[in-house]
């Protein structure tokens, strides 16, 4: 079996699969608080690592991450393992952008009720002409993209003319960078765009029926 954090009830009408970004595994503050705020009786959130993470977890060893096939099939097997009548796929940045990528081998393969993504990484920080995100220009799954406005792997500005899916609904943290932390100067609060993150990702849940 898989090593998860599971919070909220084991026997709650939603499923959360929440995966991490790049360099920071299931336990990290950011993921923590997101389930802290989310979990509960109407919503359970398990957290998983990808294989190079747990590896990590077990030596203290930094590792990349696991090539992209790799990271697709774990997917796919934490689906079957924690499969639900209205699951939802999530990710930080890495872990949602390959979320969104199981689309492009079969929409059915998700077979989730919709697609959460937290932060995607548009394009590397120093590269912004290597643009990684037209998978949604073409997904048909309904998904929710939360993303600070000034987050270096995709600002507001830099994707003001982005085509999106019209399966795609975009929500903007005030000022976030990356992990969704505005600037003092911004009058938001991290606490505060985490907070906003969830009641969205709520609302969004429930305008979203189970898969038939």
């Amino acid at each position: 079996m898989h090593e998860v954090i599971r919070e909220g009830a084991v026997d709650a009408p939603v499923r959360i699969l929440l995966a991490h970004g790049a360099g920071a595994g299931m336990e990290h503050a950011f993921l923590a608080e997101l389930s802290r705020l989310l979990a509960g009786p109407d919503i359970e959130v398990v957290r998983f690592n990808f294989p190079y993470m747990s590896k990590r977890a077990l030596d203290g060893k930094r590792r990349p991450p696991d090539r992209q096939p790799v990271l697709l099939d774990h997917w796919r097997q934490m689906i079957e393992a924690f499969a639900h009548p209205r699951l939802f796929l999530a990710g930080k940045s890495m872990g949602g952008r390959m979320a969104a990528e199981l689309y492009q081998e079969s929409e059915d393969e998700m077979n989730a009720a919709g697609l959460l993504i937290l932060g995607y990484p548009f394009h590397p920080p120093a590269n912004p002409d290597r643009c990684r995100g037209e998978v949604l220009k073409q997904i048909k799954t309904p998904t929710l993209l939360l993303q600070g406005e000034r987050d270096t792997f995709g600002t507001r500005a830099e994707l003001a003319d982005f085509p999106f899916s019209s399966a795609v609904s975009v929500h903007w943290l005030t000022d976030g960078d990356h992990g969704f932390k505005p600037r003092k100067s911004s009058g938001a609060s991290e606490q505060g765009n985490l907070r906003q993150a969830a009641e969205r990702i709520k609302d969004f849940i429930a305008t979203i029926p189970a898969r038939g």
